[in-house]
This record gives C-alpha cells, structure tokens and sequence, in this order.
C-alpha cells in the first residue's frame, strides 16, 4: 500500500519562515506537516487533500487547537465558562466588582479581592455582583486565612453562605479553621456543592489537607454547634475539602518564592495519590498560579499539566483594577527584578512576608525596620531614642502615640477586642501601631496619596516584567486598552500559537524564534 501523501488545495505547501510562522497563527485550521523529498526539512500544508501514494510526503497531521482546551475541560463544565483562565483575588478590592463582571460576561472566572476589606463593604461588593449577574454562577470572592482576626474570618464565611456566592477563593491558609470548613461543606448535596473551594496553595503539606475530606473533629463541632447539618458532616468525610486546587508559585502578595516547575508536578502527584486512596469519583483539578505575565508562561503552565490558570499581579494595570493611576504608572516600569520581599499587615506577628514592588518605593525597607524593631524590643516604650526618632520622622510620620490613636480607634470600628488585648499587652500593641503602616500602604497605593508615593505597597511578582517587556509597543501598552477581558484573551490566544508552535517543532518542522513570542492585538 503507497504511503500516505498530502495534494494541495488552492494554497500550496509552504517551507519558509514567513509561511510556518503563519502556519503556527492559523491554530484553529488543521494543518500538515509535509516534506517535498526525503530528507529535506518539513513545512507546512493548509487544506488540500491527504491521499494514498499522491503529492508531497505526509510526515503527520495536527487538528485545529483552542484557547478553550489548553486545560482541564470538566472546569469549563463545573464553573459554566468557556476558557479555563481565572483573574485573581487581589486585596483590598484592588480585584474590583468591576473586574469580576468583566471576566464573567466574557465567560471566565474572577474573584473580588476582599482580603482587607472590612465585611460592610463585602456586602455591599456581593450585592452588586448578584444584581450585575443575573443567573450567573461564574464569579466568586476571596475568603483570606484571617488568624490575627477569626472573628472577622467566621463573620465572612456567614456572609459568604448566606448570600449563596457561587465560588470562593480560599488563600493563605496554613491550618485548616472551622470557617473555611464550613464555607466548603455548608449546603453539601449528594447531587453536589452549593458553592466551590478554590484553595490556593503552594507547600504539599497544606495541599494535602484541602485534597482530603474534612477533619472529623472540626466536622463534630461544626454540627454540635449548628452550624452545618449532620447530612453534610456525613457527606464531607467522603469528599475533597476543595475540587480545585490552584498551585501558587512565586507571585505577588503571600508567597513561598517557588518555582512552578518543581511545585506542580509535585502537587499534581500528590492529588493522584489522594484520589486513589478515598477512592473519589469526581475530577480534582490542580490550576496554576504565580509567574504568568506573559503567553509563554501560561502555555508552559498548561504543558506542565495545569488544568486551570489564575492570573494577580499583571491584572493591577487593568482598567477595571482598583489601584491608582499613579501605583500603575510605577508597575508599567517595572521589569523582573523589581520586586522585594516585606512584612506582611495580616500576620506581622508571625513572620510571614509578602512580595512587593520595590522599583519606585521605599515601603519593603521601611517595613523591614519596623518588623526588626518589633523583634528586638518588648514594648513601644523600650525602643531606643535614635530607632524611634527614624521611624517617627521616616516611616510613621506621627510619633508612637498619636499613631496608637489612630490604630486605637480603627481597632473600635472593626474589632474592639484587639483594642482590649492591647491594653493589656503592650507588645501586641506594639504591632498594631506597627502593622497600621503596613495596612495604610496599601491604601496609599489605591487611593494615589501623593504624599506617601515612597511609601506604596503593591503587590507584585516578577511576572509584571514579563507582561511589561511582552505589551511593550503593542494595543496593551496603552492604559486605556489594557482591560482584564483584553490581557486575558491575548494570553490564551497566545498560549495556544505557542503551544502549536512546540507541536510543529517536535515533530522537526524549523519554526522560527518569533512563533515563540506572539504579539498582543485587540480580540473579541
């Protein structure tokens, strides 16, 4: 029997750069991979007719590719969305109800940012995303491990259930708390979940719980306290605290700095050995996070096995992000080693560290200080005079006690119990005079205080110089055109060119470096 052979059509077969490089564009046609004699080199063939025996050599055939399958297609089916990409929880509103809109009426997935918010303006966000979307279940608000405030953490989570938000995005956790358990199994079904955990972590060890049933001993209290049903305690010991578990490499914001090709795999071997062992029947899918700044990034993500992606940092240049134009002006400069490591506001006391913009802004220096004052001394009284004197007049900008007035009554309005430990322990008030300027640096950042432009904190990963250097000169570069919806269709479109583009190569086609690097345009 002759071998299979490929006849052009109305197009002939095409051996140049320029024509493999637009074969590589044209990702949504079939295309073939041809060799004009042996041993030459393959190019590429659109339509025509493959054959027994007639035209050009028929090396092999790849089917049209969509951006809507570069992952996992039971998230497209679970969260009623056409593309599997989410646009991320950043806090303090900074991920606005106007981001989230967007992305769910061009059938994706974003979550608002409140982390940070006090639970009125919650409300009043969750509010306006029921009446903005109507009968749509794609859209979803944060749900921060709160441990300095667990009151405010359960108090989220009553809001999160009573309002029946859809999905949730669970961050920061480093131990399982009654309220992200409840948030998980409250209104469990045999026919299903009534809202959807996303957990978004990156050591195996916290994976590991959210990819196992609940705790029986947090489900015990939970029922014995009336906050979930003895039906959905019985439910939640047979199923996955969460159904996606979003893998957050090196980002902006809380992060461990890992590298996603070493913590995915990991991860994703270890949700197969769990689903083996409680023996699940429904898909678990494993999203990535951290580094995607550009389409080489995400297409490397989805190779790597992400059935999801989320994006953070690069969505702060948005129109639709709730950040000043003066902080996104600073993140359009930044390029890959313009970020830092600082304290962070929520658990200042414990040592954890956020990633920070450092090009532009003083604050992850200024913010260090303060955390080294707080390790080295009991009280605010017990600073010495020259370390005090620098963190009034540099940082502070307000001496110990006015700056304890201001915090004290912020305390009053959000939780009095925090004033009333204070009170009674020195340290702890200590850093929350401390943790004041962490917070307000972030307010700083979104408000455009042109006073404290030193002092921004935003937060941000080294992805922000790969969407820098990738936007540069194109639609994206200008402010006005640089929507989520836009940042995240050029994205997957160009996941899914460079995705071909590795295809072709691996089967020897000489693809030039460009199809590597496509460029932004405006998409519908």
């Amino acid at each position: 029997m002759d071998a299979l052979g490929w006849t052009p059509g109305g197009r002939a077969a095409d051996f140049s750069p320029a024509g493999i490089l637009e074969g590589v564009r044209r990702f949504r046609e079939p295309v073939h991979i041809v060799r004009s004699e042996a041993g030459r080199e393959p190019g590429l063939g659109l339509g025509g007719v493959v054959g027994a025996g007639a035209g050009h050599e028929l090396v092999g055939t790849l089917p049209a590719l969509y951006p809507e399958w570069l992952g996992d297609r039971s998230f497209n089916r679970t969260h009623g969305v056409r593309f599997p990409y989410v646009a991320g929880e950043m806090a303090n509103g900074i991920a606005t109800v106007a981001s989230v809109v967007a992305m769910a009426r061009a059938r994706m997935l974003g979550f608002f940012g409140a982390a940070g918010l006090a639970l009125p303006a919650v409300e009043r966000a969750v509010d306006e995303l029921r009446r903005s979307l109507p009968g749509q279940d794609n859209w979803g608000v944060n749900l921060i491990h709160s441990p300095a405030e667990p009151g405010h953490e359960e108090r989220l989570v009553d809001l999160l259930v009573r309002a029946a938000v859809p999905q949730v995005s669970a961050s920061a956790y480093m131990e399982l708390t009654p309220a992200v358990v409840r948030c998980a199994v409250s209104g469990l079904r045999p026919e299903g979940r009534a809202r959807q955990l996303f957990a978004k972590v990156s050591r195996p060890e916290v994976a590991a719980r959210f990819l196992s049933p609940a705790p029986p001993e947090i489900l015990r209290r939970l029922v014995e306290q009336g906050r979930i049903t003895r039906e959905e305690a019985e439910l939640a010991a047979h199923v996955p605290l969460a159904e996606d578990v979003t893998v957050e490499a090196d980002s902006g914001g809380h992060t461990d700095n890992r590298p996603l090709a070493v913590v995915l795999p990991v991860i994703r071997a270890l949700r197969d050995e769990l689903t083996s062992r409680h023996g699940y029947t429904r898909p678990i899918r494993i999203g990535a996070a951290g580094g995607l700044g550009d389409p080489a990034g995400v297409a490397a993500a989805f190779a790597a096995g992400a059935d999801y992606v989320v994006t953070g940092t690069i969505n702060q240049l948005s129109v639709e992000a709730g950040l000043s134009d003066t902080a996104k002006a600073l993140l359009a400069q930044a390029d890959l080693a313009d970020v830092a490591m600082a304290p962070a506001a929520d658990m200042f006391e414990y040592g954890v560290k956020v990633q920070v913009l450092r090009r532009g802004t003083l604050f992850a220096a200024r913010a260090g200080q303060l955390y080294e004052t707080y390790l080295a001394h009991q009280t605010l009284d017990d600073v010495p005079d020259a370390t005090r004197e620098r963190l009034e007049k540099d940082v502070l900008r307000g001496t110990f006690e006015d700056c304890w007035k201001q915090t004290r009554q912020f305390w009053l309005d959000r939780d009095p119990g925090e004033v009333d430990r204070a009170e009674r322990e020195p340290r702890h008030r200590m850093a929350l005079v401390f943790r004041s300027y962490l917070g307000l640096s972030s307010r700083w950042a979104i408000t455009g205080e042109p006073t404290r432009v030193t002092d921004y904190q935003i937060w941000c990963g080294p992805a922000i110089g790969a969407f820098n250097r990738w936007a540069a000169g194109s639609p994206l570069a200008q402010p006005a055109r640089r929507t989520v919806v836009q940042i995240a269709l050029n994205l997957l479109e160009g996941a899914a060119a460079v995705t071909r583009a590795h295809q072709l190569r691996s089967y020897g086609v000489p693809v030039p470096a460009e199809a590597f690097a496509p460029r932004p345009r405006l998409l519908s």
